[in-house]
This record gives C-alpha cells, structure tokens and sequence, in this order.
C-alpha cells in the first residue's frame, strides 16, 4: 500500500486508529504497540481477540511507513490463584496455589514450567496466523530487577498513587486516609507464596516484609532482591512508560468508565511522566455450535489450536478483520462455518475485481478487508489470475466424503489446479475433513458403500436402480447440466409408476445408506461413472 494516505482510505478500523496514534502521539522514530496476558491456563480465542487486535493496528501503522514495535508481555510473575478445571493432575497443582506462576510445575510434562507450557502453546501457533511479536517475560524481567527504579518511584508517591486510585472509586470502596497502603508486595523467599506484608520501607530500595503462611521476616533491596513486585494497577502503568508504549487495546471490562484503564492512565502521568497510549475498546468472542471432542478436552475454552482445526488462517483472521472491534461476536463451529467460507471467498473475488462491489466505498472496504486477512502482508490484487483457487467448502466436503478424505484424489479430481494454487487448496481440505468429520451434524456425514452389499428393495426399485444404472450412468457427461441429468432421473420414475421422492431415497440408500444426502444430479457427477457402476453393480 501506498504511505499516501487520504480519509477514503480509512474505511478499517484499524486505519482509523492507526491515524488517531500518529495524530495523538506525532511523528516518532518507533511507535511501540502492546499486548499480554498472564498464562494462567489455556490461552483461548477470545484472548487471540486482543492479540490479533494489535497485530490490525500494528500492520496499518506499517503500511503507512512507520517502524513499529509489536511487543507481548507474558505477565508470568503473577499469582497462581486456581486449578483451571481442563489441567492435568489437578492435586498436584493445587499444591503451587498462590506460586508465581512461574513456579508451578508443568503437570502435562512437556515444559519446564506450567507458564512456559500454555506460553509455548500460543508462541508456536502465532507464526501460522501472520503474528509475530516480540516476547517479554515479566518474571525473568522482575526478577532480574529491571524495575527496581519503578517500584522504587511508586514507594515514593504511595500516598499520591493511592489518591489516583480512590478518584474512580465510591465512597464506600475508597481508602481511607487511615488505611496504608502499598503498591508493592512480595513473594515469600522461603515457602514461594504471597501471603505477605509489607511492613517498612527505608524510603530508597530497601522493603521489609513478613510472611502470614510460614512466619519468615526479611528486609530485601528492590536493586538485588527477586521477590518485590507491583500489584497490577500500578505494574502496568509503571511498563507503559518502561517500553514507551503508545498503543494498547483494552476488553470492554478494562476500558469501561472509572476502569482499570483510566487508574493507570492518572498513574502513568502522575508518577511515571508518561501520557498513557492511545486505547481502544474490543468485545468479547462467544462460541456457536462447539463439538464434543472440542469442548471436553478443553474444558470449554477454546484455544487457537482448535480453531485452526476448522478455519484456515486466513478465513479465522478475517473473521476478526470484518467484524467491528468494539462488537460482540461468535466463532462458529457449526453449520455456520459455511456461511463464514463462503463470505471470505465472496470478499475474495471482490478483491480480486471478478466479482463487482455495489459501490466504491464497498470495494475499497472489502480489498482492506481481505489484505489484512492475509497470513503475509502486502498481496498483489492487481492481477486476477493470481488468485488462490476457489471451491466452495460445502463441494468440498461432499468430494472429501466421496474420496474417504485422499485430499489429493480430490485435488486430482477437479482437473483444474495450478501447482502454486495446491498448498492453501490442501490447508483448506484438511480443515474440511476435520470439520465434517467432528463437527458437522449428523446428516451432513455420508460416505459411500464400496463393500458389495445391497439394501433391500421392492421389484419396481431395483428396476429404476438398475435402469440408472444401464441407461444413465453410462451417457451422464452428455447433459449439459445437472438439471438435465435431474430431469432424466425424473422420467424413469415416471415411467416406471414411482414417486421421484422414493426414487432418490433409494437411489441414495444404495449408495451411502442414508435417506437423503448432497444434491443428486452433481453428486453422481462428483462420484463419476467407474464408481457408480460398481456400487450399482450388485443390485
């Protein structure tokens, strides 16, 4: 894209904020843009919401000539404070309750540490969707005192930070002046927890604290010391200003009125000298339609794992790049995966001008759309032929079915695929059989009967099977369309005194033993005339 930017060209909210940063926070060498989470259990999609949030952003201030730093804050110093219900050994982690995070064993045994497991989770699937942040780890960062002259200016303006905070607050929740209050706590050098409290400090670097679960007392120094850390509130705002933060999104429960958001925005100026980045609001992802097999091995979370069972990268990014940001929206794994399918490739083939836009403005919505629904940034949509190649993914589990899932039979069978169109045609399929074969209904399923075994049927059934099979199996490919063929299945049922409905039931009973399945005409077209046969052979 062009760095010469007009208001059209802001029809993505991601543009539109884009623009907002360089305006609110001007020309600047590097505009750092931020996420993170505490990988307390699994990092499901609706967490995948904020990063890919950033990622939007981060690509629309990039297309418009500015160096961007993208960074994800692990924020495994924090407490581990319950089991999620989907963890293996659940007596053995409850063990680690009110750990560091980064303290609590992997109970799967794959990683070093419970946060490093659920981190490597996420790290290894972002490269698939297009994401590449920069990883900071916020217990190694902690512990190797980075923040030491952070937490030393927040023990410095206690009394000014507990003012920032009682200013959103009720009368009934404010602190009293009464109340002291300390914007640091400790984890327990002894038994590793953080039932502690802080009893002094020295008004420099030295904090002491005691311990309420085993009794130990000790006076640590913020400059050498691993244990001290800043509760949330003040962590965050006190990191805005660490990594010059200029953008970061926040869920709806954060970004609401007299929220977390506008405590540390007062924190960070007040303190820390720092104007708090621009913000914006996202909404929750609920699910639609979830499998067995999904939800019961993830404890109904999700993961981005599982989603990319069912969508391919590009369809799971636009369905976060067409939807409004600050709007509430589902993830489907029902039949409204179709739906979302063949949105993408409607969008697709506007993007690419084989399908005309009912307006400008639809058309340059629809081409950002889809650029930044791309796994590689910067796609050429100048040239039409260069598109991936398309089938609509409701044919492509009918042929998957047809083939018992050999997605290269199918690649074979549609005769028209170019070689450099073969690897996103393959992620496709492979995300078609999974979903038909875990997700889709019951009804969507068939597959055919090759084992030599008939059903049972009256005379007049087995004459129209075996007249099908005789008479128009052999000359299918010489209807020019699916409704001829159609309208030849239709006549023998008449000739024969049947009716066209108990022809096709048992036309398809025969061939995959269900009473109805995918549209007759194109369906023996799709199984062709060799296997038609054959099936048909034995009535």
């Amino acid at each position: 894209m062009s760095t010469q930017h007009d208001e059209k060209d802001l029809c993505h909210w991601a543009d539109q904020q884009a623009a907002r940063i360089i305006k609110e926070k001007g020309e600047r060498d590097s505009y750092t843009c931020a996420s993170g989470i505490t990988p307390s259990g699994t990092v499901h999609i609706g967490n995948f919401r904020e990063i890919i949030t950033v990622d939007l952003v981060v690509r629309a201030l990039r297309d418009r000539g500015k160096n961007v730093r993208f960074i994800y804050s692990w924020d495994d110093y924090d407490v581990f404070r319950k089991v999620p219900g989907n963890m293996p050994k659940p007596e053995e982690l409850e063990k680690y309750l009110r750990y560091p995070i980064t303290m609590v064993p992997d109970t799967f045994g794959r990683d070093e540490t419970y946060a490093r497991h659920h981190e490597v989770d996420i790290e290894t699937q972002l490269p698939r969707v297009g994401i590449h942040p920069e990883f900071l780890y916020q217990a190694s960062r902690y512990r190797a005192n980075r923040y030491a002259e952070g937490m030393k200016k927040a023990l410095q303006n206690r009394d000014l930070i507990k003012w920032c905070l009682n200013c959103y607050r009720d009368d009934e929740h404010k602190m009293k002046d009464s109340d002291v209050y300390w914007p640091v706590a400790a984890f327990c050098s002894k038994c590793n927890k953080d039932t502690t409290e802080i009893t002094g400090y020295d008004g420099e670097y030295g904090v002491s604290y005691k311990c309420t679960s085993c009794g130990n007392e000790e006076t640590g120094d913020l400059r050498t010391s691993p244990v001290f850390k800043l509760g949330w509130r003040v962590d965050w705002p006190m990191r805005w200003n660490e990594e010059k933060v200029v953008f970061e999104p926040g869920g709806k429960d954060h970004i609401s009125p007299g929220g977390s958001y506008d405590t540390a925005k007062l924190v960070s100026k007040k303190v820390y000298g720092w104007d708090a980045p621009v913000t914006m609001k996202y909404d929750f992802v609920t699910l639609k339609g979830v499998p067995g097999k999904m939800s019961s091995s993830k404890g109904k979370v999700i993961s981005l794992v599982d989603a990319l069972e069912v969508y391919q990268p590009e369809v799971l990014r636009y369905i976060f790049a067409v939807n409004k940001v600050d709007h509430e929206f589902a993830i489907s794994f029902d039949l409204d995966v179709i739906t979302q399918y063949e949105a993408y490739d409607r969008t697709e083939r506007i993007a690419y001008g084989i399908d005309k836009a009912k307006s400008d403005d639809i058309l340059r919505r629809e081409k950002r759309v889809y650029e930044l629904s791309q796994v590689e940034p910067n796609v050429d949509l100048s040239d039409p032929s260069k598109m991936p190649y398309q089938i609509p993914f409701r044919l492509l589990t009918t042929l998957l079915q047809t083939y018992s899932g050999d997605v290269d039979k199918v690649i074979e069978s549609l005769g028209d695929v170019k070689p450099e169109q073969v690897e996103r045609l393959k992620s496709r399929a492979k995300c078609a059989w999974y979903w038909v074969t875990e997700c889709a209904p019951e009804e969507f399923k068939f597959a055919l009967c090759t084992d030599g075994t008939k059903i049972e049927t009256d005379d007049v059934s087995r004459k129209a099977i075996c007249r099908i099979r005789d008479e128009v199996v052999p000359v299918m490919d010489s209807f020019a369309t699916d409704k001829e063929l159609q309208q030849k299945l239709y006549d023998i049922a008449t000739e024969l005194g049947m009716e066209s409905k108990v022809l096709f039931t048992t036309l398809y009973l025969a061939l995959i033993r269900k009473e109805q399945g995918p549209r007759l005409a194109s369906f023996m077209r799709i199984i062709g005339k060799e296997k038609l046969t054959q099936i048909l052979s034995v009535y």
